[in-house]
């Protein structure tokens, strides 16, 4: 596996448009290539949401051993998660939204991604944002 940003986004990507069914296998093939991976489901509204979005990046981070449960994780986790919102929040201000987070992480490369569908009347919009951060290595 090439240890580089753009290669783990593209993972956090797949996770993040995934069905459920899909995601499983996703999670599974990528921990063949010592990826470690996960994806989380988010909805609401966006301005109430995004405390939440973000502690549902760092429990997942933690529980699957994508990060450790110390400050540089942890921030590493809740940077990258914020500026995936903040690439969507324009289109989803004052909306109601659901949609999925994929987190995934390989080396030193974190990558996390907001994929949402935007309920407006009967029509249905969309979005993905991606934040990346470069964190130390777990042994």
């Amino acid at each position: 596996m090439k240890s580089n940003s753009t290669e783990i986004a593209k993972v956090a990507i797949k996770l993040a448009v995934s069905t459920r069914e899909e995601e499983k296998r996703l999670i599974k093939e990528f921990e063949k290539k010592n990826i470690k991976s996960t994806a989380v489901d988010i909805g609401g509204d966006l301005i109430n949401s995004i405390p939440t979005i973000i502690e549902r990046a760092l429990v997942a981070s933690k529980k699957t051993g994508i990060i450790r449960e110390e400050h540089v994780y942890e921030g590493a986790v809740a940077g990258a998660t914020k500026d995936a919102i903040s690439q969507v929040d324009f289109k989803a201000m004052g909306l109601n939204f659901g949609g999925k987070i994929g987190i995934a992480r390989y080396g030193e490369h974190l990558v996390v991604c907001i994929f949402i569908s935007i309920g407006l009347l009967h029509l249905n919009d969309l979005a993905i944002g991606i934040g990346h951060r470069s964190i130390p290595p777990i042994d």
